[in-house]
């Protein structure tokens, strides 16, 4: 019996897995390979599915992630940083992995969240097509908004295998991005106490 295929919308746009797996045939076919052969028979359905799990993301809404908070915290309100997150994701311009790490730290006002939600947030925004700058201020404003901390700092630190493994070819480069809002944009002391948490100099 054939299993039903699951439809994902997209922008009002169905697109079912039978479709899906068609068009990667037909990728596989441009590329100049037999999508009928013995060792490709089931890459479509593999590779619809690993998509289906690569951009979970977008059937999130990271905001979710941060609405327990607790406030029972004995007074404290100094920095919150959670560093080293690894992330996987993909840029929009050529659909190559983004892999990286990134630190998120946030000044709260009179309440906190989990550590594990602000990972979580991380992992939301990767789990789509991005760009670095763009999930940087994404992974921000998230926060900033749903937690209101006096200040938030958010520095990833990738490498992009669209620059490594095509074009240039140049291995060994990553790329660092940052968005400070509030105290850590306005207050350089407090900017510098976050970047020495993660182990970036503040004057390089």
């Amino acid at each position: 019996m054939k299993k039903k295929s699951k439809a994902v919308k997209i922008d009002q746009v169905d697109v079912d897995q039978e479709q899906a797996e068609k068009a990667v045939r037909t990728l596989l076919r441009w590329a100049g390979e037999d999508p009928e052969r013995e060792g490709l028979l089931d890459t479509p359905r593999r590779v619809v599915e690993a998509y289906r799990d690569w951009f979970s993301g977008y059937a999130i809404d990271p905001a979710d992630y941060l609405s327990r908070t607790f406030e029972e915290v004995a007074g404290y309100d100094e920095m919150i940083v959670l560093r080293d997150i690894p992330f996987e994701s993909f840029c929009e311009h050529h659909m190559a992995p983004i892999i990286g790490r990134a630190h998120v730290g946030y000044l709260p006002t009179d309440k906190v969240v989990g550590i594990s939600k602000l990972a979580r947030v991380v992992e939301a925004y990767a789990r789509r097509f991005q760009v670095q700058e763009k999930m940087t201020a994404q992974i921000a404003q998230c926060i900033g908004t749903v937690l209101k901390p006096r200040g938030v700092g958010v520095v990833i630190d990738a490498t992009h295998q669209c620059i490594t493994t095509r074009g240039v070819h140049k291995r060994g480069v990553s790329m660092v991005t940052s968005q400070m809002l509030g105290t850590f944009r306005e207050d350089a002391r407090t900017r510098s106490e976050f970047l020495r948490f993660i182990d970036i100099d503040d004057a390089r």
